[in-house]
């Protein structure tokens, strides 16, 4: 519906297109504060559309709106309502600044606002340029920019005025630039240097301009200056951006060169006055709008043939709509151009183009592009309604091919009325978000560059001599970017302007995650600012849900992750993060799992550290944790059933995930180790609160988690923690840390470390505890002496924490300790014992459905049968043991189980299938980089081979596993080393010289 005009608005007048000005008649109106003013703009610049209250608040204060601020809101809009209509009876309804549903709306009549004359000048002079009257074009857009009175907005604040502001200023110079381009058409070109010579002083980066001013230099006579033109833009665009130029200032700059006679062209002659009698007007040419196309245009070879193939196929029943999906910067614009321009010849009717902003404040209104379009079309008498302009260009494009590229859509709304009615013609759409709302569109998703395509533009820009000197530092510099090709085109423009910048120096720069956004900026051209015209086109419960969820620096989130996060249930999760996706500000790469880009990830962090809401953000991180806890705690009870769990320090009061059985507690375990580890992060790195439930989180993923792939991230997180308990002065929680750290060194093979953070965890500890915990402490540090040869020293702390473990009714640790209680009474030479000790350890965890047990003790029976001078027995016993670790993926205890497997195989008789095992058991040693487990399977495989008549073979693997036992300190390094002793011969002396 049109907006309506009143009595009173016919006489009001309001001013933009520069400081904010209003009159009625010939007397000026006193606006109000800056804020007023504001409030103003936004209803100007709506044309009489409504304004909800929501998006005025957010116009004039952003993201930090006053407490107050409808209330302000109020007030500014009465106190204007007093200014615009003064004589409006008390009560009587407003008939200009109307209030509407959830908002207002400011109805004017379309000349009373300057911008709206100034487009509507523009159009006529578009439709004079259409008709061949150039002399009527040039007149037209002088009148149009002479209703510029300085810079537009001047004074109002806010951020919708200051995207305004941009977007107006943007405008301003490109009808300059079609102005000056008429001058030179009707021969201005002496009147025009000066002009233009401002223009490029003032927007030295505008090609366009720089064209234009050597062009009429040269008309001028004056051709070493329009050359030196030339000379100075190349030497700037490669200064500042790293690029030549591009192609018609490159064109331009040839033609003068080769004295081009055609740029010289006789003027034309003014239209004859009116009555006259003249020749009919020459037919209006086709039209040619797409932008220039970039030269260093790399990578997408099979998306540029794919989309060549559909729109070059725009021959059946349908009109062919092509959208390009993406986030920002990912290059949709750039590839669009770039295949328009490469089927230009498929469709001689001529090329549209228009750039819809969608992204900004200010998308174009669908009437006025079509209303641009039809005057490049030919036509002279444009209809008023956006119907009727969309049924009279659908009836111009019905017998025409042409090719309509639509730049930067908002969502299908917008698109649809510029979209033909018949084939023939083709649509080529780009958008930040997917235009699934078009029937029969032809969807396609612009991923990011691969890393190989990335790092040609890299090279294109910044030179391959560059690049080849320093490929590793250059495959950082495009991987830190993200593979996106607006940060990898930045990234090379700044290091191309800086030659003594290397490679490597520009690659540290960028490996600061705090600081990326802020290097990958150069002039204009901003990653951070691209980014956040998607984010400002978020709802607010969208823009929260995308800062919330980046709080956790995960791969990816799974829903329920999400969720907790955002505190809401799952089905709002999904929708809140399915508009992420939907708006290309998040990745869905499987149903039920997001994650960011990496450049989108720092951007939503760093909003989170621009919001004053530290409160909320913790809030999510407590969330998060207090979910994943417990179901971190059911998934340790399905894997290892009967199993005591330590005592939680925080309240398990939240359900967690229901997991069906231990293979999906499995399953969930090896998808969200990653995730787990980063919420941990993130709790720890926040206040008191979060670190107790952190540390119980992060001690039951080590105690069923056995990988040391994640060993040096746990260690860093638990010096944080070490930190933080320390300030808080929480000995509990430090107590917690000590046995985390004591676990983790052991499970990298530092034992001494691991002997001196245990004994610190017991002595922080009450004696007279009976807690599992203590339980598990004492049990560690048992197993932690038995390994350096002080069985002696080890059984007081089993026998403790076994007493622990019958008093609190732990079957499973029972079993565990009786097994390592036998270890150490064999060391100590009670064999009979051991051997009791083990059976009844094998026979309790028999009795329990925990496999992971049962594998454990099934292992220390075997051990301790195969030292006993029974290793047909142990065979056995190690066959079900390494089966059961193999079912529970187990692979460290896998490897331990197959090494022992080898030497009992070695001890009866099998040396062939001891040397099988034993390389079974090295591979995976080597495969998870577990040192002990080396040194056992080299043992066994040196062993193995000398069982086998081959002595020197076996007595480097020998070596290897000294060398490895030496250097963990164990005293598995002795019985090696007897054994090198009695294969030990001296080398063979060499032969005689000829």
């Amino acid at each position: 519906m049109e907006p309506q005009e009143t009595p009173q608005s016919n006489s009001l007048r309001f001013q933009v297109l520069g400081p904010m000005q209003a009159w009625r008649g010939k007397h000026a109106l006193a606006l109000g504060s800056p804020q007023q003013q504001a409030v103003l703009t936004c209803l100007l610049l709506h044309h009489g559309r409504p304004v909800t209250t929501q998006d005025l608040v957010d116009g004039i204060w952003g993201e930090r709106p006053p407490p107050q601020a409808i209330a302000a809101l109020r007030t500014y809009v009465s106190r204007l309502r007093a200014v615009i209509e003064p004589h409006r009876e008390v009560r009587a309804p407003a008939e200009i600044l109307v209030s509407m549903p959830d908002g207002y709306a400011l109805r004017i009549s379309p000349g009373a606002l300057d911008l709206s004359v100034f487009e509507r000048t523009v159009s006529e002079a578009n439709a004079a340029r259409a008709n061949g009257d150039l002399f009527e074009t040039h007149r037209l857009l002088v009148s149009a920019l002479g209703l510029w009175s300085g810079r537009s907005l001047a004074g109002v604040p806010g951020p919708y005025a200051d995207a305004q502001r941009l977007r107006l200023a943007e405008r301003q110079v490109a009808v300059w630039e079609e102005c000056c381009a008429a001058a030179l058409e009707i021969g201005l070109h002496t009147e025009v240097v000066a002009e233009l010579s401002s223009l490029t002083a003032e927007h030295p980066l505008r090609e366009r301009l720089r064209e234009l001013l050597m062009l009429a230099l040269y008309r001028c006579g004056r051709q070493a200056e329009a050359l030196g033109v030339y000379t100075d833009t190349r030497k700037l665009l490669i200064d500042e951006l790293g690029v030549e130029p591009g192609a018609g200032l490159s064109t331009m700059h040839a033609r003068i060169l080769a004295g081009d006679p055609a740029l010289t062209p006789t003027p034309p002659t003014r239209p004859a006055a009116p009555g006259t009698r003249e020749e009919a007007p020459a037919s209006t040419p086709a039209p040619a709008q797409l932008p220039a196309d970039v030269s260093d245009f790399s990578g997408r070879s099979d998306l540029v043939a794919e989309l060549r193939s559909v729109l070059q196929g725009a021959t059946g029943q349908a009109v062919v709509v092509t959208s390009l999906a993406g986030i920002g910067g990912v290059g949709k614009t750039t590839l669009a151009v770039h295949v328009a321009h490469s089927v230009r010849a498929d469709f001689p009717d001529g090329q549209l183009y228009v750039d819809l902003r969608g992204a900004g404040a200010s998308p174009a209104d669908p009437a006025l592009v079509l209303g641009d379009f039809l005057h490049a079309l030919g036509t002279t008498e444009i209809p008023d309604s956006l119907e009727q302009r969309a049924a009279l260009y659908r009836s111009l494009l019905a017998n025409r091919r042409m090719l309509i590229l639509l730049d930067n859509a908002q969502d299908a709304e917008q698109l649809r009325p510029l979209i033909p009615g018949v084939s023939g013609s083709a649509v080529l759409a780009t958008s930040r978000s997917r235009l699934a709302g078009i029937p029969g569109a032809h969807l396609v998703d612009v991923e990011e560059l691969t890393p190989a395509e990335a790092l040609a533009l890299f090279s294109a820009i910044v030179g391959e001599q560059r690049v080849a000197a320093e490929p590793e530092a250059a495959l950082a510099v495009v991987t830190s970017c993200g593979f996106l090709p607006l940060a990898v085109r930045i990234a090379a423009a700044r290091l191309a302007s800086r030659p003594r910048w290397s490679v490597s120096d520009l690659a540290r720069r960028l490996a600061d995650q705090r600081r990326r956004l802020d290097e990958l900026q150069l002039g204009n051209l901003a990653v951070e600012t691209t980014i956040g015209l998607g984010y400002g086109q978020l709802q607010p419960d969208e823009a929260r849900a995308f800062r919330l969820l980046s709080l956790v620096d995960s791969p990816d989130l799974p829903l329920d992750a999400a969720a907790a996060l955002l505190g809401e249930d799952e089905l709002r999760a999904e929708q809140l993060a399915e508009a992420l996706v939907e708006a290309n500000m998040l990745e869905c790469f499987t149903p039920g799992r997001y994650r960011y880009h990496d450049l989108l990830r720092l951007y939503a962090q760093r909003q989170n550290e621009k919001s004053a809401d530290n409160a909320e953000q913790e809030e999510a991180v407590l969330r998060l944790v207090r979910h994943l806890l417990p179901t971190m705690r059911s998934a340790a009870r399905l894997i290892e059933p009967d199993d005591q769990l330590f005592e939680p320090l925080d309240d398990l009061a939240a359900p967690g995930l229901d997991l069906l059985n231990g293979i999906a507690a499995q399953q969930w375990l090896r998808a969200e180790t990653g995730m787990l580890l980063s919420t941990v992060e993130a709790a720890l790195r926040g206040p008191s609160a979060q670190l107790r439930p952190a540390l119980d989180l992060l001690i039951t993923l080590n105690s069923i988690v056995e990988d040391p792939t994640h060993a040096a991230r746990a260690r860093m997180l638990l010096e944080i923690a070490d930190t933080n308990a320390t300030a808080y002065g929480d000995t509990q929680a430090l107590a917690r840390v000590h046995f985390a750290l004591g676990t983790l060194e052991y499970f990298t093979n530092n034992f001494q470390g691991a002997e001196r953070s245990l004994r610190a965890s017991l002595s922080l500890q009450d004696p007279g505890d009976v807690t599992v915990m203590r339980s598990m402490v004492a049990n560690t540090l048992g197993i932690i002496l038995s390994l350096a040869d002080r069985a002696a020293e080890a059984l007081p702390f089993f026998e403790q924490a076994l007493g622990i473990s019958r008093v609190v009714g732990a079957p499973i640790g029972e079993a565990r300790l009786l097994g390592n209680i036998a270890r150490a009474q064999l060391d100590v030479g009670r064999t009979a014992e051991a051997v009791r000790s083990v059976e009844e350890a094998v026979a309790t965890a028999r009795r329990s459905a925990n496999g992971p047990c049962l594998a454990d003790t099934l292992y220390q029976l075997g051990v301790v049968l195969s030292s006993t001078g029974a290793p047909g027995e142990a065979v056995a016993h190690l066959r079900e043991a390494h089966a059961l670790y193999q079912a529970q993926q187990n692979r460290l205890r896998e490897g331990y189980a197959l090494a022992r497997l080898s030497v009992s195989l070695s001890a009866s008789g099998q040396a062939a299938e001891a040397v099988e095992v034993a390389g079974e058991s090295l591979a995976i040693a080597q495969e998870i980089d577990g040192a002990y487990c080396q040194g056992l399977a080299n043992a066994a495989l040196g062993e193995a081979l000398l069982g086998l008549a081959q002595p020197a073979r076996g007595l480097a693997c020998l070596q290897e596993a000294h060398a490895i036992f030496t250097r963990l300190g164990v005293p598995e390094a002795s019985p090696v080393a007897d054994l090198i002793s009695k294969q030990h011969t001296e080398p063979l002396s060499p032969p005689p010289a000829p």
